[in-house]
């Protein structure tokens, strides 16, 4: 099944997803997690992966809000859960390699050394435990299909969302 690609026009500050699913796009890996609303300030106050103590609680209490969105039949809610069990996971990983969570130097654009941080491995892994069950959760599946059929399967003709005006 084709998906539409992320819709990075829309305007993300006029639209409630929840009222407007059919403008919502699965896009790739952790498209959109930091724009679609409400989701991004319902999620992100509880994302936090600094430590294995915190990675632990953040994770528990997101799939706790992905299993609650499926439940609701909210699939755009229970995908962002899973984009930030999965942005939990890759950004863990990124300060786990690289002290202070940067892959390259800003002022030469050359890659800095990699360091190991067991805590952040760490805290990645219990993130990536909890993405793995979200993502191949069977009710996930149904649901997500359901929507690329419904929502994503070909352009729609007239979407009336608001886009960005052009600067």
């Amino acid at each position: 099944m084709s998906r539409l690609p992320f819709d990075y026009s829309l305007d993300f500050d006029a639209i409630d997803f929840r009222k407007h699913p059919e403008l919502y796009r699965v896009g790739k890996g952790e498209q959109g997690v930091l724009l679609v609303e409400p989701y991004k300030s319902e999620i992100l106050p509880h994302w936090r992966f600094k430590t294995v103590s915190e990675a632990t609680r953040s994770s528990r209490r997101i799939a706790r809000m992905f299993r609650a969105y499926l439940k609701a039949g909210d699939f755009p809610g229970a995908d962002m859960a899973r984009k930030f069990l999965q942005m939990g996971w890759t950004r863990a990983r990124r300060y786990a390699n690289h002290k202070g969570g940067r892959k390259y130097d800003p002022a030469t654009r050359e890659e800095l050394p990699r360091t190991v941080d067991d805590e952040k491995v760490q805290a990645a892994a219990i993130f990536y435990k909890q993405y793995v069950a979200a993502r191949s959760s069977a009710e996930y599946i149904r649901q997500r299909d359901e929507h690329l059929k419904q929502f994503e399967s070909s352009p729609a003709t007239d979407r009336r969302a608001p886009t960005k005006k052009a600067k």
